[in-house]
């Protein structure tokens, strides 16, 4: 009850997105394969809501009413282990929607979903959801397509913990933040800093790791001019270096 009226109080709707949040929605890479009609009837009956750092935004174990999808910060998703930590399991970035297997299952929640950073989200509600599935057939294999890339990158992440040195792991996941939240640094050109800031600990639990170890690997990549650790965050001093080191350890 205290978390459902926490996630009432601090969720501001507004009914508008900027232009970078419908920027970043628009080049999402399933949202951008769909339709222009398509993409048109989601946007034209979704709503915004933003959050603070560290807000609930959805609830494990309760009702799915919303469809969501990210337009600014980043979704951490968590679980509760069974001493009563949090866990961070993923993030979920700009241009990225989620929630839609609860909406098809009838299902609760599986997961606590929270604010990382000032973060935008996009809402279609359950009722809308289910009127644009039956105007567009066209969603029905969208959807399908989105799934079937989850199960992939599921079955990735599952291997490469199963397969790889944290080492080689640590370098993907640098690699794919990158991508995600990467941006040129100011001061030293050629270098991108991750935007995404992450505490040592909440990196070592994508992993799978411990933040002793995490912070090991990560001191080793310093020595070797790949990365810089900043108080800031992360920068990526050299991308190839980064991938050597991904790819040296997969074999």
């Amino acid at each position: 009850m205290a978390s459902a009226l926490r996630l009432k109080m601090h969720a501001m709707e507004q009914p508008i997105l900027t232009v970078q949040e419908r920027e970043a929605i628009n080049a999402g890479r399933w949202f951008s394969s769909l339709s222009p009609s398509l993409r048109h009837d989601i946007l034209r009956c979704a709503y915004v809501k933003r959050y603070r750092d560290d807000d609930l935004i959805a609830v494990r174990g309760e009702p799915a009413e919303e469809w969501i999808a990210c337009a600014k910060g980043a979704v951490r998703v968590s679980s509760t282990s069974l001493t009563g930590k949090l866990v961070t399991l993923t993030f979920v970035e700009p241009g990225v929607w989620f929630g839609d297997v609860s909406l098809f299952d009838g299902e609760t929640r599986t997961h606590d979903a929270y604010a990382h950073g000032e973060t935008s989200i996009v809402c279609v509600a359950k009722s809308d959801f289910r009127k644009i599935l039956a105007q567009h057939v066209e969603l029905y294999e969208a959807l399908l397509r989105l799934q079937s890339r989850r199960i992939r990158i599921l079955f990735g992440l599952v291997e490469d913990l199963n397969t790889l040195p944290l080492r080689a792991r640590l370098a993907k996941q640098l690699l794919h933040l990158q991508r995600s939240y990467g941006m040129p640094s100011l001061n030293h050109p050629g270098e991108m800093r991750i935007g995404l800031h992450l505490a040592q600990e909440e990196l070592a639990q994508l992993l799978g790791a411990s933040r002793q170890r995490v912070n090991q690997e990560l001191k080793s990549m310093e020595r070797e001019e790949a990365i810089r650790v900043e108080t800031a965050g992360l920068v990526i001093r050299d991308r190839q270096k980064l991938m050597r080191i991904s790819e040296s350890e997969e074999h």
